[in-house]
C-alpha cells in the first residue's frame, strides 16, 4: 500500500496531464512501469512465464566478463537545478589498467558528455594506476531537459613509454536512469577493455528495479536486435530465460513467449522475483536468449550475466539499481555466445 505514495516523486515524469487520480489509481504497477520506460509503444507489460525445471542448462562461472574489464573508478554526481549545472565527482579508482600486456606507468580519466562527445573534465595524471585518489569535481552547465537525452562516458588514458595517451577502457551512465533532478548518485564503475572484442550475437535491452518495501526485484526484458542466429541461420524464433543465482545455483526461472521469426524481437514483459533485501548482494541475474526448436527445447544463442557476481555493464547496471530504488534502470547488453 505504501510503494505507490513513496515512488510517486520517481513517476511524475511518466504521467500525462490528462489523468487523473481515479485513472491513475485503476493502473497496474505494470503499466505505470511501463510509462517509466517509455515503452507505450509496444503495448502494456506482461507478466512472464515460470518454469519448473532450472537443471537445463548448467551455470556460468562467476568469472565471467572479467577478461575485458580495466579496473574500476568511484564517480558521485549531483545535479543543481538552480544554477542548471551538472557535478561530477571522481573519488577514486583501483586496478586501473590491470592487463597482463599493459605497460603503462601512469593514466588519467576523462569525461565526455554523449552524444555530442563534449569534453566535460581531464583528471590530473596518476603515477600508480593499482590505488588512484582522484578527489576531482568537474561541472559542466546542463539544462533539466538534457538530463533526459544525454549520456556520460568515462574513459581511463594509459601513458606509455613515449608518452603517448592510449584510451584503454570506458564506462558509459545514461543520465535520465539516475534520476539526478531527485537526489544525487554515487557507485562504483567498471571500465570495459576498449582493445578487446567481445564475440558477441546481438544486444539486449534490460530493466531492473527493486522495490524495498515489498522485497521484489523487477526484471523487464524489453527488446532485443541484432541477433546472430546458429549455424548460419537467416531467421528463428527467439525467446528469453532469466535465471535467478545465488553463489551460482539456480533458484528461480522465467521465460518470455516465443516471438516467430524476428531478429529484432521486442517483448515487453515483466519478470518478478521474491527476493529478501538481506541477499541481494549475493544474487545475480543469468540472461538467455534462445531459438525455439521444433521438438520444444531451446538451443542457446548468446547470455549475460548481471550482478555483484558479474563485471563491466553487468555489474554498472546492478549498481545503478541499488543507487535508484523504486525507478526501473535500463541499459543495452551485449550477448556473448554461449
Amino acid at each position: 500500500q505504501q510503494a505507490p505514495g513513496r515512488s510517486s516523486s520517481s513517476r511524475k515524469s511518466s504521467l500525462r496531464a490528462e489523468d487523473t487520480l481515479e485513472s491513475i489509481q485503476e493502473l497496474g504497477s505494470l503499466e505505470l512501469m511501463g510509462r517509466d520506460l517509455g515503452l507505450a509503444h509496444c503495448g502494456p507489460l506482461r507478466k512472464s512465464i515460470s518454469a519448473d525445471s532450472l537443471n537445463s542448462i548448467s551455470s556460468i562461472g562467476n568469472n565471467f566478463g572479467q577478461d575485458f574489464t580495466v579496473g574500476q573508478v568511484e564517480v558521485c554526481m549531483e545535479y543543481d537545478g538552480r544554477a542548471a549545472a551538472l557535478h561530477i565527482t571522481l573519488l577514486q579508482g583501483k586496478d586501473l589498467l590491470e592487463k597482463e600486456d599493459a605497460r603503462f606507468e601512469s593514466c588519467f580519466m576523462r569525461i565526455s558528455l554523449l552524444p555530442a562527445e563534449q569534453i566535460v573534465g581531464i583528471s590530473r595524471i596518476q603515477r600508480s594506476t593499482y590505488s588512484v585518489a582522484f578527489d576531482e569535481r568537474f561541472s559542466v552547465p546542463l539544462d533539466p531537459v538534457a538530463l533526459e537525452e544525454n549520456s556520460l562516458r568515462f574513459s581511463v588514458f594509459g601513458i606509455d613509454e613515449d608518452e603517448r595517451s592510449i584510451s584503454t577502457g570506458v564506462a558509459e551512465l545514461k543520465l535520465s536512469d539516475l534520476d539526478l533532478a531527485m537526489r544525487p548518485f554515487n557507485a562504483w564503475l567498471y571500465l570495459q577493455d576498449t582493445n578487446k572484442a567481445v564475440d558477441t550475437v546481438g544486444e539486449i535491452l534490460l530493466s531492473l528495479s527493486y522495490l524495498p518495501t515489498a522485497e521484489r526485484l523487477t526484471v523487464v526484458v524489453v527488446k532485443a536486435k541484432n541477433l546472430v542466429w546458429s549455424n548460419g541461420k537467416v531467421t528463428a524464433d527467439p525467446f528469453v530465460k532469466v535465471y535467478l543465482l545465488q553463489d551460482g545455483r539456480k533458484i528461480s526461472k522465467k521465460k518470455t513467449a516465443v516471438k516467430r521469426g524476428d531478429t529484432n524481437p521486442v517483448f515487453n514483459e515483466a519478470m518478478i522475483f521474491s527476493v529478501p533485501a538481506i541477499v541481494l548482494q549475493e544474487l545475480s541475474l543469468r540472461v538467455t536468449v534462445a531459438e525455439s526448436s521444433e521438438d520444444g527445447r531451446g538451443d542457446n544463442t548468446g547470455h549475460v550475466l548481471i550482478g555483484p557476481a558479474a563485471s563491466g555493464m553487468g555489474t554498472t547496471h546492478w549498481n545503478q539499481m541499488l543507487a535508484t530504488l523504486r525507478k526501473p534502470v535500463s541499459m543495452w547488453h551485449p550477448l556473448r555466445r554461449n
